[in-house]
């Protein structure tokens, strides 16, 4: 069926207005399509990570080195969804890959790159999301990891802007906490 306006149309979740290029501190939560069950278990409260939701983690650690403006605080791979708060710091923009070689203009002088748009958060979690699709897709067709059907992860993600210091640590004890309370999340299948 081609596109229609005034059937498809999505409403947005994003507060209307805020620029998510901001500094500030972002809590963020990723679903697995279909709360499928592919990084790992539950065991006596612990979450215990299988070679995907390693992988998973290992990615999300490495996230500083494609965005130098951000800062990485508290996460948890969960066995179906992934929690995390994230900081974008003041002023820096997309790191430049380290071998990016500028072209000389007509004059023989290098060019200078051009600026950048700030990323936001949207970016940054598109980034991570497609980079961990990729892995995970080699891990099925190397490794025999469990597959899933069309899209690893769901369409959108959640997030919340944390304002102050009382919501970063209630946050960031749910956070560290919720592999022991898996039972009762409401991502439990």
């Amino acid at each position: 069926m081609p596109y229609n306006p005034n059937i498809h149309h999505r409403n947005s979740i994003r507060l209307k207005g805020y620029d998510y290029s901001q500094a500030g501190l972002y809590f963020i939560t990723i679903c697995v399509q279909d709360r499928l069950c592919l990084f790992g278990k539950i065991v006596d409260g612990e979450m215990i990570l299988n070679d995907a939701g390693r992988m998973v983690g290992n990615e999300w650690l490495k996230l500083p080195q494609r965005f130098a403006n951000i800062e990485l605080h508290e996460f948890v791979v969960m066995p179906n969804h992934f929690h995390a708060i994230m900081e974008i710091a003041v002023g820096a923009t997309l790191v430049v890959a380290p071998n990016e070689t500028t072209a000389p203009n007509e004059f023989g002088q290098p060019q200078g790159i051009a600026p950048t748009k700030p990323k936001t958060i949207g970016d940054m979690v598109g980034a991570f999301q497609s980079i961990v699709t990729v892995e995970y897709i080699r891990g099925v067709k190397q490794l025999g990891w469990k597959t899933f059907n069309g899209k690893l992860w769901q369409r959108n993600y959640w997030e919340h802007i944390i304002r102050d210091n009382q919501s970063y640590q209630r946050i960031s004890t749910y956070i560290i906490n919720n592999p022991k309370n898996w039972k009762d999340d409401k991502l439990y299948n």
